[in-house]
């Protein structure tokens, strides 16, 4: 099943937008790229409930189309798992991939949006990644 439909598509490129404007807006408040990663790792908009889906599942959507493959999963609940990068496919009996990469929406948007980095959100805990390719810095941000 795809991460997000072909159809609701612009309504996610609509809503990651939204998103990020929010947080950008909330970043100049608060000192810009000056301020510390603790006060940026604060800054999480709030949308409508479906707007978040959609901000989350377009974005996952767009790292999948930059980094495709089987090997790491990257689920960021409730609202959306892809699965990305090279590497063994899951397990055919429990259907786990031997990477699998858990963040909360707000974490995984601060980063595809550029306002904290994969080694700060990782290194406050924000990140749990369990497997050797577990760093999706390279991709990151998604927009800006």
């Amino acid at each position: 099943m795809p991460v997000i439909h072909d159809k609701d598509v612009l309504e996610g490129e609509d809503s990651l937008s939204a998103w990020n404007d929010a947080a950008h807006e909330a970043l100049a408040e608060c000192g810009g790229r000056d301020a510390s990663p603790e006060m940026r790792m604060t800054i999480a908009p709030r949308l409508a409930r479906r707007a978040m889906a959609m901000a989350v599942r377009y974005s996952l959507y767009r790292l999948e189309k930059i980094a495709p493959g089987p090997g790491v999963e990257v689920r960021v609940a409730p609202y959306a798992a892809v699965k990305v990068l090279d590497g063994p496919a899951s397990d055919p009996h429990n259907l786990t991939p031997p990477d699998v990469i858990e963040l909360d929406p707000a974490v995984w948007l601060r980063m595809v949006c550029g306002i904290t980095t994969w080694a700060e959100e990782k290194d406050a805990g924000h990140i749990t990644a369990v497997g050797q390719r577990d760093d999706l810095s390279r991709f990151l941000p998604l927009v800006r």
